[in-house]
């Protein structure tokens, strides 16, 4: 956005929180007819939702009430859900708690990580708002409040969140997998080592948690509840490799074991 806007000589502002009295003033003197916040991480302060014409709209990568919060895509994508989507909603004072304009409803495939979600609803919240912006200038728009019920926080991820617990079933292993990519990648400890993990599926196997049952093109490790096969992985400092280039790099000794 802000590329295009200075390809285009626009002005480009960047408040680092939108709550000095200077800030307001400068959003209110654009005399804008809407506010749009697409991933903006804060909540807005009353005057800034005010300082628009016809209000603040907040372009959502969920099916709210479903994942308020900071990482809706890798929470659905952790949490196996089915399907995901995009909710226009009339920015207030609560987290994501707004009433909704419109819902977008966008199926997860079995394959989708957080790069190829992020882009199936961005592609959609971007017809989306148009949609309800013109909705909205003609009169037409008809926000609705969230029910009380089924609502979920997506909590902003943590460091800690994309460590690969090997106790867990393969199949949860596997969605954080695809949850953390392509940023900031799970992880698992080999040898001491973080070793991010990019690639996996679930496969038939049994053992102690985190041990490696066997290697080839994949290197295949034990899981609370069957095995997860990696095809692709990367050392700290190195580059991704395919799990026979990394073996040819890096022996693997008989008992090796992930934590």
């Amino acid at each position: 956005m802000k590329r295009l806007a200075v390809e285009r000589g626009l002005a480009v502002f960047q408040p680092v929180n939108l709550r000095s009295p200077q800030d307001i003033a400068r959003v209110s003197a654009a005399n804008a007819d809407a506010l749009v916040v697409a991933a903006y991480g804060l909540i807005l302060p009353p005057l800034a939702l005010q300082a628009a014409r016809l209000g603040a709209f907040n372009i959502h990568a969920s099916l709210l009430p479903r994942w308020r919060g900071a990482a809706p895509i890798q929470r659905a994508l952790l949490a196996g859900d089915r399907e995901s989507g995009v909710s226009i909603m009339q920015m207030d004072a609560g987290l994501d708690t707004g009433p909704v304009l419109s819902r977008h409803p966008v199926p997860i495939a079995p394959d989708d990580d957080a790069g190829t979600l992020h882009d199936k609803l961005a592609a959609v919240g971007a017809d989306a708002i148009v949609a309800a912006l013109a909705d909205l200038e003609a009169g037409r728009a008809r926000p609705v409040s969230q029910p009380p019920t089924g609502a979920t926080y997506a909590a902003k991820i943590e460091k800690a969140d994309t460590r690969l617990d090997w106790k867990q079933p393969a199949a949860a292993l596997e969605r954080a997998v695809r949850a953390f990519r392509p940023l900031p990648g799970a992880y698992g400890q080999l040898e001491g080592e973080p070793v991010k993990i990019w690639r996996a599926r679930v496969v038939e196997g049994a053992g102690e948690p985190g041990n490696v049952l066997r290697t080839g093109d994949e290197i295949v490790i034990a899981c609370g509840d069957g095995a997860l096969a990696v095809s692709e992985l990367q050392r700290a400092g190195g580059r991704r490799l395919s799990a026979k280039e990394f073996l040819r790099g890096h022996r693997l000794p008989g008992a090796a074991r992930f934590s």
